[in-house]
């Protein structure tokens, strides 16, 4: 399975499937159940600082992001991310292998470069799974990019 796959492959309805999770919500009764976040609500938070995860759970979170310069490459040992590009464009290169690798916190590394990765050129509707343990870089960024970021955390 290719890790990107265009808009006509993954609806917006689908990603939202993948939004909407069980999980321990703050509801009065704490009685647990399904997470509904509208989209306005999702919009406003890529504006907000510090405002992530936007959906925290037991295994994974959600997040807004936005992105207005190039970032750093990183690897995250027990998170798998998968991108869905709200907005915007960019560059990222994934894979390959990472130049002089080092650990910045207990289950995050950066490193110098990437050596053999694999380029993709982001745009509105892609989505992008970045398997646990595999270093990625946004290279270059097109202005600015919105993006939902789920992250599937490993224990």
């Amino acid at each position: 399975m290719k890790p990107i796959m265009g808009a006509v492959g993954l609806s917006m309805a689908a990603f939202a499937a993948l939004v909407l999770v069980q999980r321990s919500a703050p509801a009065a009764d704490n009685s647990g159940g399904p997470t509904y976040m509208d989209s306005q609500r999702v919009l406003d938070n890529f504006d907000k600082k510090n405002a992530n995860p936007l959906i925290p759970g037991d295994g994974y979170n959600v997040q807004t992001n936005k992105r207005t310069a190039n970032g750093n490459i990183e690897i995250h040992e027990k998170e798998t991310d998968i991108f869905y590009v709200m907005d915007g464009s960019a560059t990222i290169v994934v894979g390959g292998t990472a130049v002089e690798p080092k650990q910045t916190r207990p289950g995050q590394m950066t490193a110098k470069d990437i050596q053999n990765g694999q380029t993709y050129n982001l745009k509105k509707g892609d989505v992008l799974v970045i398997p646990a343990g595999t270093p990625h870089w946004f290279k270059q960024v097109n202005g600015s990019i919105n993006y939902l970021t789920v992250k599937s955390i490993k224990p």
